[in-house]
């Protein structure tokens, strides 16, 4: 038989590792003096919130602790009311990209307002985590169709936003997207219909480290190697590339839309949401 690799031996020997335990067990061993929430009587009975097979067996899922034995419609709806923010983010479908999946959950983590899949209904979800269920999720079947849908959709946002007077066009028609107003220096430069941000290492891109993310956006990502296409670089208002210094050309796309989305709420988030 052959001998393990010497660190591999050391780690299989060192007990490690010790997982802390996610999440909370069963309502009535976990709350004994508290009747459960899903009954009407009790005083944290709120309809159709609490998930029964949750409430039985305990609720071991990776979420924050406010939700936990919330059913995931009820999440989804409390994501929706706290307000989801103004950025969206695009991925292009057609390598069959495996980082789809992250990119999903780091949509989730960020709370985009929406993840869009351009070309093949299929990806794959095994990096999302399950995230999708809490994220939403939109398929389109070319570039140009969700460029072209996303762009009415904004004009209908501010046109809405105009009609109930909470556009201020001094600030260049900023609407209520979830940011805090306080770290939005930009907004006087906010075009009406929000930027297209292609997200890829082209002549002509700039560098995201000195990129002011508009407010209202929707970034697009290509496939792991050969990036945006041609389409999608041609519908974007601006071209933006993340700075590298290895050996490889780029880095996967699930990472650089963790960046971008990143320096998005750097620039406009409001922080940790604790509660």
């Amino acid at each position: 038989m052959r001998e393990p690799n010497p660190i591999t031996a050391a780690a299989q020997a060192s007990g490690e590792p010790a997982f802390r335990r996610i999440g909370v067990g069963p309502w009535d061993l976990e709350h004994p003096d508290r009747p459960r929430p899903d009954d009407p009587t009790s005083p944290d009975f709120a309809a159709g919130r609490y998930d029964a097979a949750l409430l039985d067996e305990g609720d071991r899922r990776n979420i924050l602790d406010r939700y936990r034995y919330w059913t995931v419609e009820a999440i989804c709806d409390d994501l929706d009311m706290r307000g989801r923010h103004g950025f969206e983010v695009a991925v292009e479908n057609w390598t069959h990209d495996f980082n789809i999946g992250s990119m999903v959950r780091t949509a989730n983590a960020f709370a985009a307002g929406t993840v869009h899949i351009v070309g093949p209904h299929k990806w794959n979800r095994k990096g999302s985590l399950m995230t999708e269920l809490y994220q939403h999720v939109e398929h389109h079947p070319s570039i140009e169709e969700l460029v072209s849908t996303w762009r009415a959709g904004i004009r209908r946002e501010f046109d809405a936003a105009e009609q109930r007077g909470g556009v201020d066009h001094d600030a260049g028609g900023d609407i209520d997207s979830g940011v805090d107003r306080g770290n939005t220096a930009n907004a006087a430069t906010q075009p009406r219909e929000g930027r297209v941000i292609a997200l890829d290492i082209v002549p002509g891109a700039v560098p995201i480290e000195t990129y002011q993310f508009p407010v209202r956006c929707l970034m697009l990502f290509g496939a792991e190697g050969p990036g945006l296409s041609s389409k999608a670089l041609e519908l974007a208002d601006d071209v933006v590339y993340i700075s590298q210094f290895g050996s490889v050309r780029s880095i996967n796309a699930g990472a650089a839309a963790a960046v971008a989305m990143h320096c998005w709420i750097a620039q406009h988030g409001h922080g940790v949401r604790r509660d």
